[in-house]
């Protein structure tokens, strides 16, 4: 290649970056001569799919823009996506104003073009020394970008919004039925306790021998039934969850004794009616439906022992000939 050509390749890749680098957030507003010299200071990385850009650890020596292809920042090797960037987009810049080092790992998705500022081996001081009026402009700018995205983060984040739904349901939700788990009960129990509160927890008294009939790809499919069953009879009135294995339960605010035996009556008559032959092919095949309840401040102080008192009277219910609704008194 002769130096006419290098030269102009040279150009085109610098025009290139000042375009680039002038659509970014950062640097957005910045006048000719400030990008100018900005991309005289970065350089340009092409990226197979899948090599990785930085790891957990690493140093963070610079900030990367996306020209084409698409990046993906995971929590670390084998880890879940953290986020994507696609062309136009920025990251890094935290870490390196900062002076952090890398907590994820990223890499590129697909063939990927990066221009990365600075460019290898020269440190940030180095590349700025000579431009101190740049330099505060950048961190003025990294301020202001940095409060703008925390204004979109609460945006997002707010209670109700169909993204904190979402994220409720991955870390609340039951794999299998769908309904909340015990890491649900365990956070939200403790907070309705300011009044009367209800703690219900039920078990098939025949789940066994559906499993052992049936196979267990069925006893899973009655679970998931039984649990749809249950959310429909409690309604708006609680919250039903999955304790353990075949275990459900459901929380009652503002539930005292008779409310919480009327709950729980309904949802035994509900689950014992409940057709199975679609199957198990046996139309005389019922749940049997054993229930405890346990009520604040009656039977526990606090959730732990409200749990307690409850979790093992379906047990008892169900060794007593099944179909049985208890009181932690009840057995004692």
């Amino acid at each position: 290649m002769g130096n006419v050509e290098r030269l102009s390749e040279g150009r085109r890749d610098r025009g290139a970056a000042i375009e680039l680098l002038a659509r970014a957030d950062l640097f957005s507003g910045f006048v000719p001569d400030e990008l100018d010299f900005l991309a005289e200071k970065s350089e340009f990385l092409a990226k197979a799919d899948g090599e990785p850009i930085f790891s957990p650890g690493d140093l963070a020596d610079r900030l990367f823009l996306v020209a084409s292809g698409s990046v993906e920042v995971h929590s670390g090797e084998g880890g879940s996506v953290l986020a994507q960037f696609v062309a136009g987009d920025s990251f890094g810049e935290m870490e390196l104003l900062t002076r952090a080092k890398r907590n994820a790992l990223a890499r590129s998705f697909g063939s990927t073009l990066l221009l990365a500022f600075p460019k290898g081996g020269e440190a940030l001081e180095e590349a700025l020394a000579s431009r101190p009026v740049l330099a505060a402009r950048i961190l003025r700018s990294f301020l202001l970008v940095v409060a703008a995205r925390t204004r979109k983060a609460n945006a997002l984040v707010k209670e109700g919004s169909p993204w904190v739904r979402e994220l409720r349901r991955q870390v609340y939700g039951d794999k299998l039925t769908g309904l909340f788990n015990t890491a649900y009960l365990d956070e939200n129990l403790p907070k309705v306790l300011s009044g009367p509160v209800a703690l219900i927890m039920l078990k098939p008294d025949n789940f066994k021998e559906i499993n052992d009939r049936f196979g267990h790809e069925v006893g899973d499919a009655a679970l998931v039934l039984l649990a749809g069953e249950l959310e429909r009879a409690v309604g708006t009135e609680g919250t039903a969850l999955r304790f353990s294995g075949n275990e459900l339960a459901v929380i009652v605010p503002g539930a005292e004794r008779a409310t919480a035996l009327g709950v729980a009556q309904a949802i035994q008559d509900r689950l014992s009616a409940l057709d199975l032959e679609p199957l198990t092919g046996d139309p005389s095949l019922r749940f049997g439906v054993s229930l405890g309840i346990a009520l604040f401040p009656d039977h526990g102080k606090d959730a732990a022992s409200l749990v307690k008192a409850c979790s093992g009277l379906p047990l008892v219910g169900r060794a007593r000939g099944g179909k049985k609704i208890l009181f932690p008194e009840d057995v004692e």
